[in-house]
């Protein structure tokens, strides 16, 4: 998940007000005392609304990680100053990337998610009865547990005994790990060249890690960016035609997620 870059607008949020922490500014509280989020989403585009106030920061080995209170979407989880999840909606998000491939396997027992820090997709996998084990792979500890600490939805999924938490590379893991999964999950930031999740949207990724790494009747899922009228070549496109050099079957779905301002995209393909 993650749009554009933030700046937060007229008033004092808590944030440092010298410009060093990426594309953020700060202003005087205009007259009607309001503070704005905002955040770019294109060169042309911006997309705003009301912030009450800062709840939390930090800043990992890997990134910068902050918690906002917004009026009209609730908490809302930002990574390096892009939009991650609110509170409201991201049931939307994460009930399209985790539901549909457990609802199409004929019996999924295993889960792996490469990803997935604020435990948000764990705890919709660990709805369904059938699942044994659901493995969550996230590079960043200290993510893993701001979002435990504040993202008080998710503590059931995170205190479940069925849920295994590695702390490691997602490609990494996979490769080390000698068993297989029924789903894996790609729960991971968009593919920005030189990132670092680029590696695990490659065609040699998916080809090499991914799909030997899948049981019979496997299947994996990946969350695939913007696929709104406009933005839909940024990365989704793209995403579908890689998978479809590997994979047989794949399946495109999109839903509209309002606190992305935007169509987002999902990617499954079934073995």
């Amino acid at each position: 998940m993650g749009t554009g870059n933030l700046e937060i607008l007229h008033g004092d949020d808590g944030l440092s007000k010298n410009g060093n922490e990426g594309e953020r500014n700060v202003e005087e509280v205009p007259a009607d005392g309001r503070v704005w989020f905002e955040e770019q989403l294109e060169d042309d585009l911006k997309w705003s609304f009301t912030l009450e106030r800062v709840l939390d920061r930090g800043t990992s080995d890997y990134q910068q990680i902050a918690l906002l209170d917004t009026k009209r979407f609730g908490k809302v989880l930002l990574i390096d100053g892009k939009m991650q999840s609110a509170e409201k909606d991201e049931f939307i998000y994460h009930e399209c990337l985790i539901h549909p491939p457990l609802l199409c396997h004929p019996n999924p027992k295993t889960l792996f998610i490469m990803g997935g820090g604020e435990g948000s997709a764990a705890r919709e996998a660990l709805k369904h009865v059938s699942i044994e084990e659901v493995v969550m792979c996230d590079i960043d500890k200290e993510v893993v547990d701001f979002c435990k600490k504040h993202l008080t939805e998710n503590h059931e999924a995170f205190s479940s005994e069925k849920l295994k938490l590695v702390i490691n590379d997602a490609k990494v893991e996979l490769q080390n790990r000698k068993g297989k999964f029924d789903i894996i999950v790609g729960d991971l930031a968009d593919p920005v060249e030189g990132g670092p999740c680029y590696q695990l949207y490659t065609k040699s990724f998916y080809e090499k890690i991914i799909k030997p790494k899948l049981n019979k009747n496997g299947i994996f899922v990946t969350q695939a960016g913007p696929a709104g009228i406009f933005s839909h070549k940024e990365v989704f496109s793209s995403i579908y035609n890689t998978i479809k050099q590997v994979f047989k079957y794949v399946i495109p779905y999109t839903a509209h997620v309002p606190s992305f301002a935007d169509t987002w995209g999902w990617v499954m393909v079934c073995l």
